[in-house]
C-alpha cells in the first residue's frame, strides 16, 4: 500500500508540477511582453516576441531532460570506454581490444544477432496475419484489444508470468509450469527449458514476440484501412483471389510500414535487457550486450571502462538503424 501511495503521490505532484510550469511561465511571459497596452506598435512588437519564446517554454524541460539523461550519459559513456576499470587512468583501445578476445562478449553477438533474425520477422509475421484475419470478422476490434493487452505489461512482468510457463519441478512431482504440464500429460519428461543449450535463446525470444505483436499488428492493421479499395476491387474484377490480393495488391503497399514495424522492433532488440535478466540473468549461454553492459559496469565491483566500451558497441549498432527509421518514418507522413 506504501508503494502505490508513493506511486499516486508522484504522479499527482508531477502533473501538477507541470501544469503549474506551464501556466506560470506563460503568464509570466505575458506580463514581461504585454499585448494589452495602448501602444499598437509596441504590442505588436511585444506579441512577436512572445510567441517567438512561447514554444521554447514547452520544448525547454524536454531539451534540458533530453541532455541530462540522453546527452551527457551519451558522451560519458565514450570518454569512459577509453579509461580503466576506476575510470582514472587513461588506456587507449584497450577495452575495445579486449572485447575482440572475450569468449562471453562473441557469445552476447551471436545471441544478440539470434535476437535481429527471430524477433522482428516473427513479430512483423505475426502481426502482419493477424491484422489481416481480424479485418476481416466483426469481433476483430476485440481480438485486437486482446492481443494488443501484452504492450501494457512491463518486460519484467512478462517475464514473471513465461516463468510460469517454463517452470520445471523435478521427475515425479506435479508440474505447476503450462508447458512441462502438456508434455506430460502427452508422456514425455519435463524439461528445464530455459537452461537447454541454445534453445533457451529462443524459448527467451517468444516472451518478446509475444509483447510486440500487438504493437505490429496496431501499424498494420492501420496501414491495411489504408490501402484504397479501388485497387482491391480491381485485382477481383481482374480474377485475383484472396491469396493474390493479399501478397501482390495489399504487401507492397504496405511496405513502408512494415519496415517502419521491422526496424522499431530491430532498436527494440538490440537494448533487450529486461527480459535475459529476469530469465536467466545471461547464465545457461544466454547473455546479450546489455546484460552483459549491466554485470560490467555493476557488477564484481565495477568496470566503467569495459561497460561503457560495450555500451558504445550497441549505440553504433542502433543509431544507423533508428536514423533509417526516422527518415522512414517521416517519408511515410509525407506520402512519398
Amino acid at each position: 500500500m506504501d508503494q502505490l501511495l508513493y506511486a499516486l503521490v508522484t504522479i499527482v505532484l508531477g502533473v501538477a508540477g507541470a501544469i503549474g510550469y506551464f501556466y506560470g511561465s506563460n503568464l509570466l511571459l505575458d506580463r514581461i511582453f504585454p499585448s494589452n497596452i495602448d501602444d499598437m506598435a509596441r504590442a505588436s512588437r511585444n506579441m512577436r516576441r512572445a510567441n517567438m519564446i512561447r514554444p521554447w517554454l514547452f520544448l525547454g524541460p524536454a531539451f534540458i531532460s533530453l541532455s541530462v539523461y540522453l546527452v551527457y550519459p551519451l558522451f560519458s559513456s565514450i570518454a569512459y570506454s577509453f579509461y580503466n576499470r576506476s575510470g582514472t587512468s587513461f588506456v587507449g583501445l584497450a577495452n575495445y581490444r579486449w572485447m575482440l578476445t572475450d569468449d562471453e562478449f562473441r557469445e552476447s553477438i551471436f545471441n544478440n544477432m539470434l535476437w535481429l533474425i527471430v524477433v522482428p520477422t516473427f513479430s512483423t509475421l505475426f502481426g502482419l496475419i493477424i491484422a489481416a484475419l481480424t479485418d476481416r470478422i466483426w469481433w476483430g476490434n476485440i481480438a485486437k484489444s486482446l492481443i494488443f493487452m501484452p504492450m501494457a505489461i512491463s518486460f519484467v512482468g512478462a517475464s514473471v508470468i513465461w516463468k510460469f510457463v517454463y517452470d520445471y519441478r523435478d521427475t515425479g512431482s506435479e508440474q505447476i509450469g503450462i508447458l512441462n504440464a502438456i508434455v506430460v500429460a502427452f508422456g514425455g519428461e519435463p524439461q528445464i527449458w530455459i537452461a537447454l543449450p541454445f534453445w533457451n535463446n529462443f524459448f527467451l525470444m517468444v516472451i518478446l514476440i509475444w509483447i510486440q505483436t500487438g504493437f505490429a499488428m496496431v501499424l498494420l492493421s492501420a496501414a491495411l484501412r489504408g490501402i484504397p479499395e479501388e485497387t482491391i476491387e480491381a485485382a477481383v474484377i481482374d480474377g485475383a483471389n484472396p491469396f493474390q490480393i493479399f501478397m501482390k495488391i495489399k504487401v507492397p503497399q504496405m511496405w513502408s510500414t512494415i519496415a517502419v514495424v521491422w526496424t522499431t522492433i530491430t532498436i527494440l532488440v538490440l537494448k533487450v535487457f529486461d527480459i535475459v535478466l529476469a530469465m536467466t540473468n545471461g547464465q545457461w549461454n544466454t547473455q546479450v550486450l546489455a546484460n552483459l553492459m549491466f554485470d560490467w559496469m555493476f557488477r564484481g565491483g565495477g568496470d566503467f571502462g569495459r561497460g561503457a566500451a560495450i555500451a558504445v558497441v550497441i549505440m553504433v549498432m542502433v543509431v544507423p538503424i533508428m536514423i533509417w527509421n526516422i527518415r522512414n518514418a517521416r517519408r511515410e507522413m509525407e506520402g512519398r
